[in-house]
């Protein structure tokens, strides 16, 4: 081996949002993209990888993860007129501060939003309206090939942007974002700081922030594929995001989910579509209440609800 230090019996609850999960067999944490290249190498084919961001989506197993976890930490924020050019690991709200300085407006609605850079482009992350793909002019990755590891440049259209998807996502874990070209445009520092103090706090009132959580549990539900009686029923809560939605919130409160606990975790009685660890909090924990929810919401509404969440190093 090289010098990429692989180290043994990581406890992964350390970076999750959750503050659940075991151990991972081995770890590292690159600083650049040569180094994430020399890990691939090192590691071979030796067993599975997993690519840790922010740790603010994922439900990690109690078992931890049978392989190799690699932790990007490149984080740098450059700013090139109106081009913000950040570092996979950076977390968004570094990047926001950049953009209040430099008087760059396009991300206002980030504010608050937990996690790093390069999870919000795998996951074209959203908030009250806005979404990464708005601004995101390139994203540069490093396919994960032992003999080969390319590197990719795709602009825009071609990281298959969806609803809290892309490419990246679609591949499951077969290429690192290590870097993201954000476009913005020129604003007044002022305007933008209270645009993205607003969303903050909305986010402190709104959301259980008090606890440890890992945002939105379950997608919201696309208005044209909700039963047309359900439909009508929620008509008063449809929202853009950014197409028309019933928002999971409204269905879990209407189906009496808020407060329900399964061993330390719970159902938010602030926000039901978080599901909070109240200190104890096993990953089955968790999973148990994510079935309740999926059960009691196909059974009321008809509604077959899709986690935003990204379960690791769980055997079937």
């Amino acid at each position: 081996m090289s010098g990429i230090l692989f180290e043994h019996n990581k406890l992964l609850r350390e970076f999750s949002n959750y503050k659940i999960g075991g151990v991972a067999d081995y770890f590292c944490a690159p600083k650049t993209v040569e180094e994430i290249v020399e890990a691939l190498r090192d590691w071979g084919n030796r067993g599975e990888i997993f690519i840790l961001g922010g740790g603010t989506n994922l439900l990690i197993s109690d078992s931890g993860f049978r392989g190799l976890v690699i932790k990007p930490e490149l984080s740098t924020i450059t700013i090139e007129g109106t081009n913000v050019r950040v570092g996979a690991g950076a977390f968004m709200s570094d990047i926001l501060i950049a953009t209040i300085d430099a008087g760059l407006s396009g991300l206002e609605w980030a504010g608050g939003l937990p996690g790093t850079v390069g999870g919000a482009a795998r996951g074209n992350a959203g908030a009250f309206g806005g979404e990464t793909k708005d601004c995101a002019l390139e994203v540069r990755s490093v396919m994960i090939d032992a003999e080969n590891p390319q590197r990719k440049i795709r602009k825009n259209d071609e990281c298959n942007f969806g609803y809290r998807n892309s490419i990246f996502k679609e591949n499951d874990c077969k290429e690192i974002i290590t870097e993201v070209i954000l476009q913005l445009v020129p604003g007044d520092c002022a305007q933008i700081a209270k645009a993205i103090e607003e969303k903050k706090e909305y986010r402190r009132t709104r959301h259980p922030i008090e606890y440890p959580n890992i945002g939105s549990i379950f997608k919201n539900v696309a208005l044209e594929t909700a039963p047309k009686v359900v439909q009508q029923q929620f008509a008063h809560v449809i929202k853009k995001d950014p197409f028309p939605v019933i928002p999971t919130a409204c269905l879990l409160a209407e189906a009496n989910l808020k407060g329900v606990v399964h061993g330390g975790a719970m159902i938010s009685p602030k926000h039901p579509n978080f599901i909070v660890n109240m200190g104890s909090a096993t990953a089955y924990d968790v999973q148990a209440l994510i079935a309740l929810i999926k059960k009691t919401i196909l059974e009321k509404f008809g509604v077959t609800l899709e986690e935003e969440v990204i379960e690791v190093g769980f055997r079937d």
